[in-house]
């Protein structure tokens, strides 16, 4: 790929002038076919990262302590001592102080550094921009100072940075598929165990169109959240009778059911729509790996409909786009992606009728809303890697 050229000097902040990276991380935003809100209930998933992704540029600074980091995109710098790492005020810098600090808790030695940020993920598009940065900075971090981090650890200390200091309450799927994804290939990810099977993505003659609604609801942050409390409090009551039981993923529908006059009626809702995800899930894996591209777009469509009605995520935009699909026989399936009240549906549409699709939707959504739509194709992508280095 490539090379972007670098800023021109009137645009670079002074401590950024002269920057010379000793290397550049390419980490991607991530998909997610079906299997929405099951991985903080130790559910299954079936990710992947795609072809839309941030380069951080890293070099160390021969300073101790001192570090910078610039953001090309947003034209926005700050910098922070090592020996002082705390939340920030502007949200998109927790998502790198927050990495910091969680390497620092294991025991990692951080030096000073210098960091130069490039993105073409779009954020709010629910494809885990977030992820993607938390992920990039701890990848650089760990070749730039030889922390000797396992992938694994990167995704579960970027996650713990989103808790801590960002504040989501997110599952691991974002940061394992932003860093374990192969190219080509789907990850059938056990969020209990952290297992992963890499699955083919063998979708011969069609392709995955993310349509983003462009819009984000301001329930979004706090619902999601709410979400998970309301799935732990249905483990809580269902725990009285069952110890063993730390999760929904421990529940079964015989259980479900023998406490379905015990569960608050929302309790209830959200555990049923999660053991049925899950089941979905696996029927997805196995009808990609046989070819049943028709039965896993049924069950695409079957997720939304329990994203809708029974997880309560959904918004009227994303329902429009969802519905309008079911005019197209050469639309498979389709589902709202991400958190919800907003962000992007996701679509396995027939190659050769992407851009009549593109062009028909958008002019329907435009007539509903007034609101233009983004159209982005992605491709199953490799991970968080390193591009090119000097050491």
């Amino acid at each position: 790929m490539e090379k972007k050229p670098w800023p021109s000097d009137e645009i670079i902040p002074e401590s950024f002038k002269n920057f010379s990276k000793e290397f550049t991380v390419r980490s991607p935003g991530r998909i997610n076919m079906i299997g929405e809100h099951t991985d903080y209930n130790n559910g299954y998933v079936l990710p992947t990262a795609i072809d839309k992704s941030i380069d951080l540029h890293f070099a160390a600074n021969n300073s101790e302590h001192e570090c910078s980091v610039y953001s090309k995109t947003y034209g926005k710098t700050f910098s922070f001592d090592l020996r002082k790492v705390s939340r920030s005020k502007n949200q998109w810098e927790n998502y790198i102080l927050g990495v910091v600090s969680e390497i620092q808790k294991r025991g990692k030695t951080l030096k000073g550094f210098n960091c130069m940020i490039e993105s073409n993920l779009p954020v709010g598009a629910g494809i885990s921009s977030s992820a993607a940065l938390e992920c990039g900075v701890a990848f650089g971090l760990n070749k730039l100072f030889d922390l000797e981090l396992t992938k694994q650890t990167i995704a579960e200390l970027s996650r713990d940075a989103e808790h801590n200091y960002v504040g989501s309450k997110c599952g691991i799927m974002d940061q394992y598929a932003s860093v374990l994804s192969k190219k080509d290939h789907l990850i059938l990810l056990d969020c209990k165990t952290l297992k992963a099977a890499y699955v083919p993505a063998e979708f011969t003659g069609y392709k995955v169109l993310l349509l983003n609604t462009m819009v984000s609801h301001s329930l979004a942050q706090s619902e999601y959240n709410t979400r998970r409390q309301e799935c732990e409090a249905a483990v809580g009551v269902i725990q009285e009778k069952y110890p063993e039981i730390n999760s929904l993923r421990d529940i079964n529908f015989d259980i479900l059911e023998e406490y379905k006059n015990e569960l608050s009626a929302v309790q209830y809702q959200r555990a049923h729509y999660v053991l049925q995800e899950n089941d979905r899930v696996l029927q997805a894996v196995e009808a990609v790996k046989k070819g049943r591209l028709e039965d896993f777009g049924n069950l695409m469509y079957a997720s939304h409909i329990g994203l809708r009605d029974e997880y309560e995520v959904s918004c009227k935009e994303l329902d429009f786009l969802v519905d309008f699909t079911k005019e197209f026989d050469y639309v498979l399936g389709s589902r709202m992606m991400g958190g919800g009240f907003g962000g992007c549906t996701i679509n396995l549409i027939k190659e050769e009728k992407i851009d009549e699709f593109i062009a028909k939707a958008s002019k329907a959504y435009f007539q509903e809303f007034n609101i233009q739509l983004e159209a982005i194709p992605v491709l199953p992508e490799e991970g968080t890697r390193i591009l090119d280095s000097q050491k």
